[in-house]
């Protein structure tokens, strides 16, 4: 009676200690936004994993406003694993990157990472990742 007892025991804690575990297995992304050359419209980002980055709606998104050229905003709740963040700025309003003829963006976007990449946004390039402990990104251009 008392071994039943004892992995019955030992079966509930096994469980509630995962359970726990997967609650604390998520944290926050922060991310600022810095050197926006204006306060109109707003700055769309998000935060994609490989298989959605630059293919696909973002995995978290957030639509911010602008004070004194700079935006932070917070992901909430992001599971460990591997992200890259894109953004831009909107500043017409329009709910789209505009780009001129060339295919060149009218607007300003932004990378984690930051990265010198000639072209779109590269996976290798602009990728994080994210663990236990909050993130803090600063993205410039």
């Amino acid at each position: 009676m008392k071994t039943i007892l004892t992995l019955c025991l030992t079966v509930v804690i096994t469980t509630l200690s995962i359970a726990q575990e997967k609650e604390q297995a998520t944290t926050t992304v922060t991310v600022h936004i810095e050197n926006v050359l204006s306060d109109k419209g707003t700055i769309h980002t998000g935060l994609y994993t490989e298989d959605t980055f630059m293919k696909a709606a973002p995995n978290y998104s957030s639509k911010d406003t602008i004070k004194d050229g700079k935006v932070t905003l917070i992901f909430k709740n992001v599971p460990a694993g591997t992200y890259a963040i894109s953004s831009y700025h909107d500043e017409n309003d329009n709910n789209q990157m505009d780009f001129e003829t060339t295919g060149m963006p009218k607007e300003d976007y932004w990378v984690s990472n930051n990265p010198a990449d000639f072209g779109p946004p590269q996976w290798e390039t602009a990728k994080f990742t994210v663990g236990k402990e909050p993130v803090i990104l600063t993205l410039k251009q």
